[in-house]
């Protein structure tokens, strides 16, 4: 079965997020330094969608993955750890000709001059997603659809995908996109993260940090990036240690697709009571369509900055399924990026649902007075819970 029409007519909601990208084998320092003087490595795996897959399903919800893979250890490693989380791997499709991509690190952050990163992913199976051969059904099963602009720079083909995924259609579910660009993808390809702007203003939830919105268009701030991107019904906009901003308006319906997740999985608007002058994680209207909820990060000691994106977007789509609040929303995408950033990997277990929810409902100050360290999500009450509901 191929094409968007045909695996919309078959779909059954079965599935609370499915995610389509491309998944690696990464291999991580056993020290710190250079790649040239690391003398082994460990095995993990690493990718933005089957991240956020992952994450979700840890926190409870039926999350998909969609990828695929070559037919060798690696891809039978990703696809078999990738299952272990929860997560529905069936329309993982196998590629005999292409090899699974694989890529070393360093420990340092990823922001610094010290980071390095060795990708061998060049015609990898992923590579060779295309409208073509990819599972619709599988695709079109959920409540939400995740994507990602990594994958868009992975091909022609992968670009062309993204494109038809996000195509305005009737049916379509809740289409999340998260910018995610990597200026080294974009290298010698004929486009340029341009037609990353294209696909955001195709969704109706898009994530983009400021620094990225910056380097791949040229947009400074909040409320400019939110001029360039009017159509997603919720955008949320990283600010790094300062937190997040999150604009929000009503699901609109029409042929975009969103009206058949509206009741479901995002009621977008936030039901946080406005205030003139927005308070930390206070509502206040932009617009008679919008709100504007700037929400602060937590202080965190990190051990690895990799990753935290993907799970500030699991975290945030994980409390839009829940139809929670825009604060809350936000600052459960914090909580799941903190777990990640106290940890060497991409990948670690969330807090507790009830731990988390104590967390979110904490009163601006005693938000302001976390700080969460390695370890945090195991203990069953952190020192700096001073208020609980």
């Amino acid at each position: 079965m191929s094409g968007p029409a045909a695996g919309t007519a078959a779909a059954a909601t079965t599935t609370d997020v499915v995610c389509l990208g491309e998944s690696m084998v990464t291999f991580l320092p056993s020290q710190p330094g250079r790649l040239a003087d690391v003398p082994s490595f460990g095995r993990g795996i690493g990718g933005a969608e089957s991240n956020v897959a992952c994450a979700l399903a840890a926190a409870g919800h039926r999350a998909a993955w969609v990828g695929r893979v070559g037919a060798d250890g690696f891809g039978d490693h990703l696809v078999e750890t990738i299952a272990s989380y929860g997560v529905d791997t069936s329309a993982v499709r196998r590629d005999p000709a292409r090899p699974t991509g694989v890529y070393f690190r360093t420990a340092a952050d990823r922001g610094t001059a010290t980071h390095e990163v060795a990708y061998y992913r060049a015609g990898s199976a992923a590579s060779a997603m295309s409208p073509e051969n990819v599972p619709y059904e599988a695709l079109f099963a959920g409540r939400v659809l995740h994507l990602s602009g990594i994958t868009a720079a992975l091909s022609p083909d992968c670009l062309a995908l993204l494109r038809e995924l996000t195509a305005p259609r009737p049916g379509r579910p809740l289409v999340s996109f998260d910018v995610n660009h990597r200026p080294h993808l974009w290298r010698g390809r004929a486009e340029d993260a341009s037609v990353l702007l294209e696909l955001a203003r195709r969704a109706d939830l898009v994530f983009v940090g400021e620094d990225e919105a910056e380097e791949a268009w040229g947009i400074v701030g909040a409320e400019a990036i939110r001029a360039a991107l009017p159509e997603p019904s919720v955008l949320v906009v990283k600010r790094g240690s300062a937190g997040a901003t999150v604009f929000a308006s009503e699901l609109r319906p029409g042929p975009r697709g969103a009206e058949a997740a509206a009741g479901t999985a995002a009621p977008a608007a936030s039901t946080d009571t406005a205030a003139p002058a927005a308070s930390a994680g206070t509502a206040a209207p932009a617009t008679s369509a919008d709100t504007v909820t700037p929400v602060p990060a937590l202080r965190v000691d990190v051990v690895a900055a990799v990753g935290a994106g993907d799970a500030f977007a699991a975290g945030f789509l994980s409390a839009t399924l829940r139809g929670l609040p825009v604060r809350d929303r936000a600052r459960h995408g914090h909580l799941m990026a903190a777990a990640v950033l106290t940890v060497p990997g991409d990948l670690t277990d969330p807090p507790s649902r009830d731990r988390a929810d104590r967390l979110v409902a904490l009163d601006d100050v005693a938000w302001g007075r976390l700080r969460l360290a390695p370890g945090w999500t195991a203990a069953d009450r952190a020192p700096e819970e001073v208020r609980t509901p």
